[in-house]
């Protein structure tokens, strides 16, 4: 934005300074005219030796004013002159933090966020802003190499299906014999797997940007459903599941908290035991907070691989080739959500193997009739 010039804060310090010095001093000189000079006498008055011992002629208002008419002016000048010099290193002192949160600003607009300005000294209000300052520069330096490195990721998994659909097709193309219902069921499969991971960059998009309508939604109805919905897939890997928990009211969005339900609990179906395995969804109330937990069996799980588990496209194994396998979003739009909704994600493995995930989120007001 162009700006028309201006003083510098600097300079406009000085000259603050400096008028209020003159102000003091013309003050100060003021009151020495108006409290001790008027009771000087404006005609000359002859002292009487014999009274107390003195002789001569006692001084005259005009004659002090003569004398003290340029000594005031000389006193007047030296303070104008020392009210801007020192003005002028006061405020470069007072402003030099300033100077430096500035250059960082330049720096960070200049596309480098790793710098900090790092300001010693004691608490005051410029280490408070270049504190603010710091913790932001931090955030978004956080944000963009999560962006970058989603971007990069999106980019190699979008393109994973893209180039198998390109060698499917090659291979078609060649060798005209090829049974071509093989060839349309693998092209389904790699399609359905490009629509599933697009449809879930949308979800987190979505979540990231917070554009939707909050209003009161039951988990334990979303959970319900969604066990409802992935009972089919939970029946085919035998893995049984288990609700429970009473009427939870939380505060946020249908379509995306019944997403957020769903992907815990087809998580936990995914990713348990090879048999027999158990899913629990339980949904809960604290004072101010809705709580859903989702817990399943499996195998043992180390804390440095769950905390990476709400990474996109980290996969708590390796990628398991079937049709439920996932794209390595789902508990990232979970956390997305999350935060969406002003809530938290905590995953804990659990000591008898498997995870337990609950998302806690601020509660919706209980409705009061009259």
């Amino acid at each position: 934005m162009d700006r028309a010039p201006g003083l510098s804060a600097r300079l406009k310090l000085t000259l603050s300074y400096a008028g209020f010095l003159m102000l003091a001093g013309t003050l100060l000189l003021g009151a020495v005219w108006v409290f001790l000079l008027r009771y000087v006498p404006d005609r000359a008055t002859l002292i009487d030796a014999t009274d107390n011992g003195t002789h001569g002629v006692f001084p005259i208002r005009s004659g002090l004013l003569h004398v003290f008419a340029p000594r005031a002016a000389a006193v007047l000048a030296f303070l104008l002159v020392f009210g801007l010099v020192g003005g002028w290193i006061l405020a470069g002192r007072m402003l030099s933090p300033l100077t430096r949160i500035t250059d960082a600003a330049r720096t960070a607009a200049s596309g480098s966020l790793s710098h900090r300005i790092q300001l010693e000294g004691r608490e005051d209000e410029f280490r408070e802003l270049a504190d603010a300052f710091d913790a932001m520069l931090a955030r978004l330096e956080a944000h963009v190499a999560e962006q970058q490195r989603f971007a990069a990721n999106a980019s190699h998994e979008l393109r994973t299906p893209l180039a198998i659909t390109q060698t499917l097709l090659d291979v078609a193309r060649n060798d005209p014999a090829q049974d071509r219902g093989e060839l349309v069921d693998r092209l389904h499969a790699v399609n359905s797997r490009a629509i599933d991971l697009t449809e879930a960059l949308l979800v987190l998009s979505r979540a990231d940007q917070r554009s939707f309508p909050r209003e009161p939604v039951d988990l334990s109805l979303l959970a319900e459903e969604a066990t409802e919905t992935l009972l089919p897939l939970a029946e085919k890997r035998g893995v049984a599941i288990e609700t429970s928990g009473p009427a939870t009211r939380a505060l946020g969005s249908h379509p995306l908290l019944l997403q957020l339900t769903t992907n815990l609990v087809h998580n936990a179906i995914v990713h348990n035991l090879p048999e027999r395995g158990t899913v629990w969804v339980k949904a809960g109330v604290r004072p101010g907070t809705a709580v859903l937990t989702v817990e399943n069996s499996g195998e043992n799980l180390s804390p440095q691989l769950v905390s990476t588990l709400t990474e996109p496209f980290q996969r708590r194994t390796e990628r398991i080739r079937n049709d439920h396998a996932g794209v390595g979003l789902g508990l990232a739009i979970v956390k997305s959500i999350a935060q969406a909704h002003d809530g938290t994600l905590t995953l804990t493995p659990r000591a008898a193997g498997g995870l337990r995930v609950t998302v806690e989120l601020p509660a919706a007001q209980p409705q009061t009739g009259r």
